[in-house]
């Protein structure tokens, strides 16, 4: 077969594969009859790749060559499985990886209990996409009910973008959120064939015009450490410092704790908020 023809292969398959998926499976709204083609549109695509319209149209037509991480996020994006991502990169003229499959991650008991001895700091266990995989009490009573929301959005950069309460609790919030996509840009780096982090950020990408374009911008930021200012309900106004400190067990896990400076007005706000919480966990046993 010749490089032409492999082009044109190239562009069929990627027509072909493009029109099995369907928009909701990307977070894509379903609009009936106003949609002209089946699946997703060229644009659609290259928009869920980080990519230009234009430069994966040359593509499909085989008047591009595309790189090896180009057709890795192609493939990705159009939820290929192992052999037709190998078939992919075979028309592509390009030596494929099999992707490495990623165990499931747990917190480890000791790690819980460390969580559950923090009584009156804020604390969170992050992992891969930094999905949110552990909180104690003065996590859900500084920011929401993590045991309310359903697993596969426990997730903290889905919850800035998409949880009003979560939102709404950040002074500025602009600043966090742009921190929080930097992080996750850098997880997708980390970590460049999980399909779970190109589902995230494709949905992202589709359901909130900020995420779209700060994920553009191609900005990283590691966590390590910061501040932020809550407005809280109960507690007031509270700056808090956070760190991050990696789990020696599993790399891929960070405990974020929430401090405030002793005798400032987010210490006493965080003492006030702790005794309320136990307050509120006695009432609900009460009942």
């Amino acid at each position: 077969m010749s490089s032409d023809d492999h082009a044109n292969e190239l562009g069929e398959f990627l027509k072909a594969r493009r029109s099995e998926v369907s928009p909701r499976t990307v977070g894509l709204p379903e609009t009936g009859a106003k949609r002209r083609v089946k699946g997703l549109r060229r644009e659609e695509v290259a928009l869920l790749a980080s990519i230009s319209p234009d430069y994966y149209t040359r593509i499909e037509q085989g008047r591009r060559q595309a790189s090896a991480p180009v057709l890795d996020v192609l493939a990705r994006v159009l939820h290929l499985d192992d052999d037709e991502r190998e078939y992919l990169f075979e028309l592509a003229g390009k030596e494929a990886e099999r992707p490495r499959r990623q165990s499931a991650q747990k917190v480890s008991p000791q790690l819980l209990r460390v969580l559950d001895e923090l009584t009156t700091s804020p604390a969170l266990v992050l992992g891969r996409r930094m999905d949110i995989l552990g909180w104690n009490r003065m996590a859900s009573a500084l920011l929401v009910d993590f045991s309310e929301i359903p697993e596969k959005k426990r997730n903290y950069v889905w919850l800035m973008f998409s949880d009003n309460t979560f939102r709404s609790l950040h002074v500025e919030w602009e600043a966090m959120a742009r921190t929080a996509v930097s992080m996750l840009r850098m997880e997708a780096g980390r970590n460049p064939h999980d399909q779970r982090m190109a589902a995230l950020v494709g949905e992202l990408s589709m359901k909130d015009d900020d995420f779209r374009s700060w994920w553009g911008d191609h900005r990283v930021t590691a966590r390590e450490r910061g501040s932020k200012t809550l407005r809280h309900p109960v507690a007031g106004e509270l700056t808090l410092d956070w760190d991050a400190l990696t789990c020696t067990s599993d790399p891929e896990q960070q405990l974020i704790v929430w401090t405030a400076e002793p005798g400032s007005v987010a210490h006493d706000g965080l003492r006030f908020l702790s005794s309320w919480a136990a307050s509120e966990d006695r009432s609900a046993a009460d009942h």
